[in-house]
């Protein structure tokens, strides 16, 4: 049979195969030809339908195991609080976070894994009570999580319009146009994104839809996969946010120190604990290293061979969108330059930069850092982000590149694109909220105070690892070192090199489980900047965060008995890089 005869039955030419099939192996994948004879054309068909319906079998039969497992471990709680028993600060705090984690890995679903996560949470909390849960569920994680995150829901939805106006005044596309010329190479696109990740370290948020609003079009020229691009994003937001002086996440970091007894201030202690933040400085090298090895392995690999062949594996909504042929560079770069100058402004004057912060409060006057260490995301984001989409409307349509009815078309545009990731950080936020009312934090305390007594040269190991699972099951850094913080300093003499060692190993934890969990809002932001699916953001970086997490955690315990940062520097670059040689050498011999 062939095309050209017109003798391919329905289904049967290789297009529709591929086309059907999308996502999944190819038939070259799977070592079948596409060329189909009569007697063979059955064979082959008949062979991917039984390989999917084995995968979707399989799949299948692990979500029943889990959900009875689930079950099972509903029913002991259940019957623990029937017989009066307390599953507040207790292992049982950290379940429902689990729970949700491991069914949006199994069903690549996160909306109802993280309302499921929620349900039980608000379950533990009033002791299976329903009206008590119903009624937590609603006041205490859903309603407060709208009302606490209002500002950076607004910052978002502030954010897509800009996006949308500046694609449809064709902005974007002639960035691409000119980044076609300037950045030549697959490898050059990448070190541009990671480059601006760096540039851009006042907030993390901020940060990665920046980023991605900037080097899509780039990345999109140069077949760089969604997914791929939403991890340069996350590793170069938190990371850098977490060594950099001025970024919001040293100053939460400063004010949680501020008080405690470690015999310098906040900010010092900060800019101290930086040479050993071994999982946001390792991550850098790792992306340098995977950038010049042309190495992509686990769920990464697939997504980036699939965008070789065109598929980026982008958002569906992002198809058919229309630019003028006459937008400009300038028409990308002046509104994103605008952006972060107001937004600077905006986070400088709510922290009372130039008089008084928000709650009258004069002493921070003049003073920058200080202006920075006291001020409010949630509030200087948006009031940047306001005067930057005013600035950017007046701009386009002056230059007549959009219409005023053009530019307001892009305000339901804007707000629809970050409809997906408002969800997901509602339910998040909600999430954590019921972790909170079970104490976890409790839990993780006494653990630590355990620990501290029988592992006193480990324990920067330890606390990296604590701080992992932490971040990843509460999907807060922020949190996870405002807990860990105090038990640190109480543990460890002040001034001590053991002390900064073990700070740093609070905050690169802290960065790790944020970095890997998918109910994180940093997690979230990466992949609303980067335009994909949120999960498949999360697959594809979990087994690059893991890497870099293990040589970390060897690099801690160096650091912990050694205490010499140019050793442990060079122990754990040397580690990585012996680990992704051998990940290198591993992928050549299965490609062969």
């Amino acid at each position: 049979r062939s095309r050209s005869a017109g003798t391919w039955a329905a289904g049967e030419d290789p297009a529709d195969c591929h086309g059907f099939f999308r996502g999944e192996l190819s038939c070259a994948n799977m070592r079948f030809m596409c060329v189909m004879m009569e007697d063979h054309d059955a064979f082959l068909f008949e062979e991917v339908g039984s390989m999917k319906t084995k995968a979707s079998k399989s799949k299948t039969i692990l979500t029943k195991i889990v959900a009875i497992v689930i079950l099972a471990l509903l029913v002991v709680a259940a019957i623990k609080c029937a017989n009066g028993a307390s599953l507040a600060n207790t292992a049982w705090s950290l379940l429902p976070p689990v729970i949700a984690i491991v069914l949006a890995l199994i069903t690549k679903e996160a909306y109802s894994a993280l309302f499921i996560g929620i349900v039980v949470g608000g379950l533990f909390t009033c002791g299976f009570a329903p009206v008590a849960t119903l009624d937590t569920i609603l006041n205490d994680g859903l309603i407060s999580a709208i009302s606490a995150n209002a500002g950076i829901f607004l910052f978002l939805v502030l954010l897509g319009i800009i996006v949308a106006l500046v694609n449809a005044a064709g902005g974007s596309a002639a960035f691409g146009r000119w980044a076609e010329t300037h950045i030549k190479t697959h490898a050059g696109a990448q070190l541009a994104t990671f480059v601006l990740g760096i540039l851009i370290f006042i907030d993390d948020y901020f940060n990665c839809l920046t980023v991605g609003s900037v080097m899509r079009p780039v990345t999109d020229r140069h077949k760089i996969s969604r997914p791929k691009l939403a991890y340069l994003i996350d590793a170069t937001a938190a990371p850098v946010c977490m060594i950099a002086p001025i970024s919001s996440w040293a100053a939460a970091v400063s004010t949680t120190a501020a008080d405690l007894d470690t015999g310098m201030s906040g900010i010092e202690l900060f800019v101290r604990a930086i040479p050993y933040n071994l999982y946001s400085i390792l991550t850098f090298v790792f992306i340098l290293a995977i950038v010049a090895m042309k190495l992509d392995y686990g769920p990464m690999r697939k997504f980036e061979a699939k965008a070789a062949k065109g598929d980026l594996s982008a958002l569906a909504e992002e198809a058919g969108e229309s630019a003028n042929p006459n937008g400009r560079v300038i028409d990308l770069i002046l509104p994103v330059l605008v952006l972060i100058v107001t937004c600077t402004l905006g986070m400088i004057y709510v922290g009372g930069f130039f008089g008084v912060d928000m709650s009258g409060d004069p002493s921070f006057a003049g003073d920058f850092i200080g202006a920075f260490g006291n001020t409010d995301a949630f509030v200087g984001l948006p009031w940047g982000g306001v005067i930057a989409l005013v600035l950017t409307v007046i701009y386009l349509v002056a230059r007549k590149v959009l219409s005023f009815k053009e530019a307001m078309a892009c305000v339901p545009k804007g707000f629809v694109a970050m409809v997906p990731p408002i969800i997901i950080l509602t339910l998040a936020v909600s999430l954590k909220a019921m972790i909170n009312s079970l104490g976890a934090d409790v839990y993780v305390y006494d653990l630590m105070y355990a620990a501290s007594a029988w592992l006193y040269s480990m324990l920067p190991a330890v606390i990296f690892i604590v701080a992992c699972i932490l971040a990843f099951a509460s999907g807060t850094s922020w949190g996870t070192f405002g807990i860990l913080i105090p038990i640190v300093t109480a543990v460890f003499p002040a001034d001590s090199t053991l002390l900064i060692i073990g700070i740093s190993a609070c905050c690169a934890g802290a960065v790790c489980g944020d970095h890997c969990s998918p109910i994180s809002d940093t997690t979230i932001m990466a992949s609303a900047g980067a335009q994909c699916e949120h999960l498949d953001h999360v697959t594809t970086q979990l087994p690059y965060a893991i890497t870099v997490a293990a040589v970390s955690f060897v690099g801690f315990i160096v650091a912990g008995f050694v205490q010499n940062v140019y050793i442990t520097w060079l122990v754990s670059a040397a580690l990585l890089l012996g680990v992704l040689l051998f990940l290198r050498a591993r992928e050549r011999k299965q490609a062969e």
